[in-house]
């Protein structure tokens, strides 16, 4: 039996997260959530996702901590991170000021994130 990709989505926006929630399952990947960065952090070393799809302006941890503590961390690192979210480093005036693996808006994420997700998974050999 093949292992189901086990995808960590990191949100303090409710109606958002079931959307994405909805379409993952839909496509058979497990899904874990948390609200905010730091239950986001603490849920992947529990539950050893395959992916995280990452909010970047969240109460208690933003997304640039928290991707910034999953990539100091040896275990989180190799964990591909999608920042999805209606902040862009072009917003700055700069490239995006963090490291993740991908970006995408959230107004075209039901267009664009099963794609992307399906890529960074087989990248890992999932």
């Amino acid at each position: 039996m093949t292992k189901k990709a086990k995808i960590l989505v990191v949100d303090d926006d409710h109606d958002f997260v079931d959307v994405v929630k909805t379409l993952l399952q839909g496509e058979s990947y497990d899904v874990v959530v948390a609200y905010n960065g730091k239950e986001g952090v603490a849920k992947a070393k529990a539950e050893n996702p395959d992916m995280m799809l990452l909010d970047i302006i969240m109460p208690e941890e933003d997304g640039f901590l928290t991707a910034d503590e999953f990539r100091k961390d040896p275990v989180l690192s190799k964990i591909p991170i999608i920042a999805v979210s209606s902040f862009s480093g072009g917003d700055m005036g700069q490239p995006f000021p963090f490291e993740v693996d991908e970006y995408i808006m959230k107004s075209t994420v039901t267009k664009d994130l099963v794609g992307k997700v399906k890529t960074h998974l087989k990248r890992k050999g999932l």
